[in-house]
């Protein structure tokens, strides 16, 4: 099977259409088609930040229906998440964009939205394992000792979070180590999660967020040509929220 693994998207959706058509999808009854048959993956952070979350969410719910997606949920999907189930969660780091689009929906709708949200991000896999395991997709990377174990909290959180270590940035963020350098596996493990100028090919891995939401480009990896495809971002530019790893 050959995938087109689409980085963080933010709620840029505009340049994920455009993505999507430069990509050869075509849309066919509400969701995107490829004529050659590849399929679309995603390393999760759909919303928050962008201008158009639910308009994203409304794609992604339509390629779940059609038993279309595969999705691998991101630290502002779990967030969104717990904000739908009641808990009490900061409306910070770009949440409130979700939030302020979601509250100028009728009444009757935000309850189906909440609902259908709900439903949606409890179906997914905390990431994927695909082409026989060879192709890995989790939001902030995973170590390959976690690939294939029981899913335990300490595995959820890396592949939420990453590679954290407790210390804070100077805005609240977490501290998030280089596991990349690190990581030794056989299976290719595609994430995002670091916004970085361009993607990042580092020991069997792929950093795909390109910062479209800061300005930066929206990613596409194809797999297993391992080719990239970018559309610019309509977003402002944000030079600080990119990611130097140094390489």
């Amino acid at each position: 099977m050959s995938y087109d693994i689409i980085g963080d998207i933010h709620g840029c959706y505009d340049e994920l259409t455009g993505l999507l058509t430069k990509l050869g999808y075509q849309r066919n009854s509400g969701i995107f088609i490829h004529p050659q048959g590849r399929k679309l993956a995603f390393v999760g952070d759909a919303t928050d930040r962008g201008p158009q979350s639910l308009a994203v969410l409304n794609l992604l719910f339509a390629m779940q229906d059609a038993k279309q997606l595969f999705y691998s949920p991101g630290n502002h999907c779990n967030k969104l998440y717990r904000f739908f189930k009641g808990h009490q969660v900061h409306i910070t780091h770009g949440l409130e964009t979700t939030v302020n689009e979601f509250n100028l929906l009728p009444k009757d709708k935000r309850e189906q939205f909440r609902k259908r949200y709900i439903n949606f991000y409890e179906a997914l896999p905390f990431y994927q394992q695909l082409d026989n395991g060879q192709l890995i997709i989790a939001h902030a990377g995973i170590r390959e000792d976690m690939i294939g174990r029981p899913l335990q909290k300490n595995i959820i959180v890396f592949v939420l979070y990453g590679d954290i270590s407790g210390q804070s940035l100077s805005d609240g963020r977490p501290l998030r180590k280089d596991w990349a350098k690190q990581y030794k596996g056989s299976s290719l493990v595609v994430y995002g999660h670091t916004p970085t100028k361009e993607a990042r090919f580092k020991n069997h891995t792929v950093n795909i967020d390109t910062g479209c939401v800061f300005g930066g480009k929206l990613t596409a990896l194809r797999y297993p040509q391992l080719e990239i495809v970018s559309v610019p971002s309509l977003q402002p530019y944000v030079k600080e929220k990119f990611h130097d790893f140094g390489d």
